[in-house]
C-alpha cells in the first residue's frame, strides 16, 4: 500500500487508536533541530508492530532515534511521515523522577492522583501491589532512603498505575549495577506474568533484549532504520547461558555490526 506523507501538525491523522492494546508504526519517520537550527533526521522509515501482551525490546547505537521512538509512541512527538496505530501508552524515563519530598506510595500513587482519583483511594490501590512487586514494609520511605533496584520498583509501579494498555520503557536498567541489574531483569518478567501488558523496551544490552522481550528490533545508527527483527520463541524465565540465548544474542550482535568473529 502506498505510503501517505503527513504534517508534522496532524496527530489525528498520523496517530490511530488501535483496538487491541497494542502498537502499530508503518513507514514512521522523524526530525528534529538541534541546538543550532539543523534538522536531524532521527528516525528514517521505520515499520514494527507489537500485539497485546507482547514485549518488543528495541536495540541500537547511542543516538539512532529510540527514545524518540518512545516519546512518538507515548503522543509526545508526532511523526513527519508515516501512519502509526497505538493504544494509550506510559512512559517511564531512563530516569526514575521520584519527587523527593513524597514517600514511596506516594510516588506510586501519582498517576492515579493526577488522573483524579482521591489520595486516600489512590494510596489503598498503590499499596496492594507493593508486597507483589518486592516493596512491601518500604511504603512510608523517601526516594533517598531506597537502593537504585527499589527506586526503579516504584517508578515502575507508578507507570503501571497510570492504567495505560502500553508501557514505555526507556533503559530502565541502565544505571544499576550487574547483579542489581540481572535481578530487577527477573523481578520486570515477574510483574509483567502478573499484570500483563504490551511493552516496548529500550536497552543498550542486547543480552537482556534476549532474556526479557518476545521479539527484538535492532537499529541502524541514526537515522534509525529497521536493520533485523529477531524472534524469541523460548519459555520464560530464560538462563543467560542458554545455547539458544547465547546463539539469538550473537544474530543480533551481528545485525549490530558488533561481531567479533
Amino acid at each position: 500500500m502506498p505510503t501517505t506523507e503527513l504534517q508534522p501538525r496532524a496527530p489525528s491523522t498520523s496517530r490511530i487508536a488501535r483496538a487491541n492494546d497494542g502498537i502499530g508504526l508503518s513507514d514512521v519517520s522523524r526530525a528534529y533541530r538541534d541546538q543550532r537550527g539543523a534538522s536531524v533526521q532521527a528516525l528514517a522509515g521505520i515499520s514494527l508492530h507489537a500485539d497485546h501482551g507482547e514485549l518488543l525490546a528495541v536495540v541500537g547505537p547511542s543516538g539512532c532515534g529510540k527514545t524518540t521512538l518512545l516519546e512518538l509512541i507515548c503522543g509526545l512527538q508526532t511523526p513527519d511521515r508515516g501512519v502509526l496505530q497505538c493504544s494509550p501508552a506510559a512512559l517511564m524515563p531512563q530516569r526514575d523522577l521520584l519527587l523527593p519530598w513524597l514517600s514511596a506510595l506516594d510516588n506510586a500513587a501519582l498517576a492515579l492522583r493526577i488522573a483524579g482519583s482521591p489520595r486516600g483511594a489512590a494510596r489503598a490501590q498503590a499499596a496492594e501491589l507493593f508486597a507483589e512487586l518486592g516493596l512491601n514494609g518500604f511504603e512510608a520511605a523517601h526516594p533517598h532512603e531506597l537502593s537504585g533496584g527499589m527506586r526503579q520498583r516504584v517508578a515502575f509501579l507508578r507507570t503501571l498505575l497510570s492504567g495505560k494498555p502500553v508501557l514505555c520503557l526507556d533503559e530502565p536498567f541502565g544505571a544499576l549495577d550487574a547483579i542489581t541489574r540481572a535481578e530487577m531483569q527477573a523481578w520486570l518478567g515477574r510483574a509483567l506474568a502478573r499484570e500483563p501488558r504490551t511493552v516496548v523496551l529500550v536497552t543498550h544490552d542486547v543480552e537482556e533484549a534476549i532474556v526479557l522481550a518476545d521479539r527484538v528490533a535492532v537499529l541502524s545508527p541514526r537515522p534509525g532504520r529497521l536493520r533485523a527483527e529477531i524472534e524469541v520463541d523460548l519459555p520464560r524465565p530464560r538462563s543467560r547461558t542458554d545455547a539458544t540465548v547465547l546463539a539469538l544474542r550473537e544474530r543480533a550482535l551481528i545485525a549490530l555490526g558488533m561481531d567479533d568473529s
